[in-house]
């Protein structure tokens, strides 16, 4: 057997294990959803509020549906494998992470979509950060639990707060284009997906 097909089958058998094509499947259709939702931003009859649920609910979503791909079937064989895995760790969220922000990206062109561009890709990579992180305290399958836990409280204790800090510690619920709250997002995502490159899913029982 070729090299090459030695490599294919290796990364297939990745694939396999993680549920990456149902995964794969799922984030595009929630990133096609969040797409739709947030051109409604910009449309003289969007509903009260439907900016924050849309650049708040829509990628921690997402988020959670990365978080549960991280889930690793077989903990000790990848501990004791001869080739370290933290490259093919990061690789994943790194990968997963650029195919949800693509679309989101392009999100819309009409008033004010640039804000809401940048707040949807802000989120997402900031709670990837947290699904990443929380996989490695909790298990992949929980890692949704901490995220949603935390971008609730926040959202729910900075929507009557006026002080500077709550640019940076309301970083999903703050507009597009502040510095501070990239800055928050971008430090998370940072710490997040180190800690899961480095020390990899929390061990859990097999899946039903």
């Amino acid at each position: 057997m070729s090299p090459r097909r030695r490599a294919l089958t290796g990364i297939g058998l990745y694939a396999r294990s993680r549920g990456l094509p149902l995964a794969l499947a799922l984030l595009a259709g929630v990133c096609a959803f969040v797409v739709a939702a947030a051109h409604r931003t910009d449309g003289a009859y969007a509903a009260p509020g439907w900016w924050a649920s849309v650049v708040v609910l829509g990628p921690l979503s997402a988020a959670a549906l990365i978080g549960a791909s991280l889930y690793a079937p077989s903990d000790e064989l990848d501990r004791t494998a001869v080739r370290p895995w933290w490259p093919r760790r990061l690789v994943h969220l790194l990968a997963l992470s650029a195919l949800a922000c693509v679309p989101l990206a392009l999100t819309g062109s009409g008033e004010g979509s640039a804000s809401v561009t940048a707040a949807l890709v802000r989120n997402l990579l900031g709670c990837v950060g947290v699904t990443a992180a929380s996989a490695v305290l909790v298990g992949a399958r929980l890692s949704w639990l901490p995220a949603l836990c935390c971008v609730g409280a926040v959202h729910l204790a900075s929507s009557e707060v006026r002080e500077w800090a709550v640019g940076v510690w309301g970083w999903p619920t703050r507009p597009g284009q502040e510095a501070g709250a990239w800055l928050a997002a971008d430090v998370v995502f940072v710490l997040g997906a180190a800690l899961h490159a480095a020390r990899g899913p929390r061990p859990e029982g097999p899946r039903a």
